[in-house]
């Protein structure tokens, strides 16, 4: 299996990162819609180091698709075609209170986000006129002056992050791939992520084949104990902080543990971190997440997602994990 890393910090900061984790081994970098822009460290990074480079994800719905398809046109040629696309609906919360943008069912708006970016790029990739016309966005109007032209590289692929079953399927009949949410657990993938993703591609008349998996997972990883322990700390905290947020509750479901869910949320309306981490036990973070050396992590990776997909997205929440142990992760892996 390959492996991509979270390519987080400032983008005055990315380059030299990415040069790092790519000495590392990493195959891939990716970013996610935090505290910096999501597409700003992927142009720092395109053309200047030979890995892949993916947004994971950018929340799509505050977005044109235009501006969606503009960013990653030109991602895929500073990377030589090396970038791809991913996409992201968000909580209605975040939409209207944090973007302030309207809020819609997300399924059928994310289904048609990336129906329109896809037309926009095919668009310019072939030259056929623009036409897409949808109950949230219509893209007519395309004269030659806004045509990029032909990428050299092809247009880039679209896929889309997802966790419940009809966001699943959504990804699976009209995306170019599916970046599975890093909250999860192995029972969860195979029994509800799968089955879902197999309605979709029936839905499409397509094939596994046609359609890449993205696992992600959240990692405890370290080689003595006061590292696993320093680990699994900023581990807990991240999967409190899902755990806190309803839309994650089927995760919680499928494992026994859906009465923390809203203990969790009442905490983290207080701002009461420390009792939420608690609530977390060394069970929850061994089977939501993945804890042990490089090459123990490695081993339970490719358990989980070794027959379904061949590379794997990676997160050390809330701790710096080192280099050197990173390369090893990376060795193993491969």
């Amino acid at each position: 299996m390959l492996l991509d890393l979270q390519l987080d910090g400032r983008p005055d900061q990315a380059l030299t990162r990415a040069h790092a984790l790519a000495e590392a081994g990493a195959a891939g970098l990716f970013t996610f819609e935090g505290p910096h822009d999501v597409f700003l460290p992927l142009a720092a990074a395109a053309g200047q180091v030979d890995v892949d480079l993916m947004t994971n994800v950018a929340i799509a719905m505050p977005r044109s698709p235009m501006h969606l398809a503009h960013a990653a046109w030109d991602l895929q040629l500073m990377s030589a075609g090396r970038f791809r696309l991913g996409l992201g609906s968000q909580i209605r919360p975040h939409i209207e209170k944090r973007y302030g943008a309207t809020w819609s069912p997300p399924a059928a708006r994310m289904r048609e986000i990336v129906l329109a970016v896809k037309a926009i790029l095919t668009s310019w990739q072939d030259g056929t006129r623009l036409d897409f016309r949808g109950e949230h966005t219509s893209h007519t109007l395309m004269p030659p002056t806004f045509v990029p032209g032909p990428n050299p590289h092809g247009p880039p692929p679209v896929l889309l992050g997802a966790l419940g079953p009809l966001m699943t399927r959504t990804a699976a009949e009209v995306a170019d791939g599916l970046l599975v949410m890093p909250f999860h657990s192995h029972r969860h993938f195979r029994e509800r992520t799968l089955p879902a993703v197999a309605d979709g591609l029936a839905l499409a008349g397509r094939t596994a084949a046609e359609l890449p998996l993205y696992p992600q997972a959240i990692l405890a990883m370290g080689r003595t104990e006061e590292e696993l322990e320093r680990a699994s700390l900023g581990v807990r905290g991240l999967l409190a902080f899902y755990g806190s947020t309803p839309a994650y509750l089927p995760v919680l479901e499928v494992e026994g543990w859906e009465g923390v869910q809203p203990e969790l949320n009442r905490l983290s309306k207080v701002g009461d971190v420390a009792a939420m981490i608690g609530l977390v036990t060394e069970e929850m973070t061994s089977t939501l997440a993945v804890r042990g050396t490089p090459e123990e992590c490695a081993a339970e990776l490719r358990r989980r997602f070794g027959d379904v997909a061949d590379r794997v997205c990676c997160y050390f929440p809330g701790y710096d994990a080192p280099v050197d142990q990173i390369a090893d992760l990376a060795a193993a892996l491969r």
